[in-house]
């Protein structure tokens, strides 16, 4: 794969200064250290929140959430943070929270949930599914979920179990999310080497994270697109980097929606890698998808579907 005819300069500078921050073979580490460096290279990332944005952190159960608010917000975000269920939390993405709620005016609410391996699945679900219930049940006003990577996966699976067992969830929008593809084709392949994330990368993340005997049925909790029903979904804006091994996870869950007679789009980014929303105030291709990510959340929480 050319990757130097695929990315341009400012996108160049990004790995570079992502990979002086946390490095290439950082699955390496202990998972102490790995958190370290994953913590430090968002520190060198995080951009001041707006002026207009105040925020409070608080335990919803057990679950520790941090919730922005813009003056009188008519819907809620659910913010799930990406880091391959071993790294982030509410530090990590809280620019990227911040600048969503000023964008939208929506509240946004992100989790905190619990990290492998400390915490196997379903503790990553189970948390994310309770403050979805918790949002429902404080709030006024329609809920919309957002997340990126490995949040983006939590987000999908809390939207199908959330079918018949709560209302108001009128959408989702998930950022070059891993829903639990065939890592043996597609961009898999093609972006096995891509930088920023390898192929050998999610095998790591994704045995990380599963219990003894897990994968032996399908289980959308933990893998999304294993699951056999796609129909009574929210409407779904899925984006993803093409220079990205999970990509066509998202090309696949949207026609999955599809197919059941949902609403799906797929926006699939050129040139762009894994993790670029930290790249959203320093590559131009990375500001204008974080724009077209803020119109999406911002849309599906109105009602509207701008993709016909």
């Amino acid at each position: 794969m050319n990757y130097e005819r695929l990315i341009d300069e400012e996108t160049w500078a990004f790995i570079k200064k992502t990979g002086e921050c946390y490095p290439d073979d950082a699955v390496d580490l202990t998972i102490e250290q790995q958190r370290e460096v994953y913590n430090a290279m968002a520190a060198e990332f995080r951009a001041a929140r707006p002026d207009s944005v105040s925020c409070e952190d608080r335990l919803v159960g057990a679950v520790p959430v941090r919730i922005y608010t813009a003056g009188e917000p008519s819907c809620t975000v659910m913010f799930c943070h990406g880091g391959g269920f071993v790294v982030g939390g509410l530090d990590s993405h809280d620019d990227v929270c911040a600048e969503l709620c000023a964008q939208t005016g929506y509240r946004v609410v992100a989790v905190d949930y619990r990290l492998s391996p400390e915490h196997l699945h379903p503790a990553a679900f189970e948390d994310a599914w309770a403050v979805c219930q918790w949002i429902s049940a404080s709030f006024d006003g329609d809920l919309v979920l957002a997340g990126d990577s490995a949040g983006a996966n939590l987000c999908a699976a809390v939207a199908h179990h959330a079918r018949g067992r709560l209302t108001g969830l009128v959408g989702q929008v998930l950022i070059y999310g891993a829903f639990g593809g065939d890592i043996d084709e597609g961009s898999y392949l093609e972006h096995a080497q891509a930088p920023m994330l390898t192929r050998d990368d999610l095998l790591f993340y994704g045995d990380i994270r599963r219990p003894d005997g897990a994968g032996d049925v399908p289980d959308p909790t933990m893998a999304p697109l294993s699951d056999s029903d796609f129909a009574g979904l929210p409407a779904t804006v899925l984006v993803t980097a093409d220079c990205d091994p999970v990509r066509d996870d998202s090309r696949h869950y949207r026609d999955k929606i599809l197919a059941a007679g949902g609403k799906a789009h797929w926006i699939n980014e050129p040139g762009l890698v894994h993790g670029y929303l930290r790249a959203r105030h320093s590559v131009g291709r990375a500001r204008d998808s974080f724009e077209r990510i803020s119109v999406a959340v911002e849309a599906l929480g109105q009602g509207l579907w701008p993709y016909e």
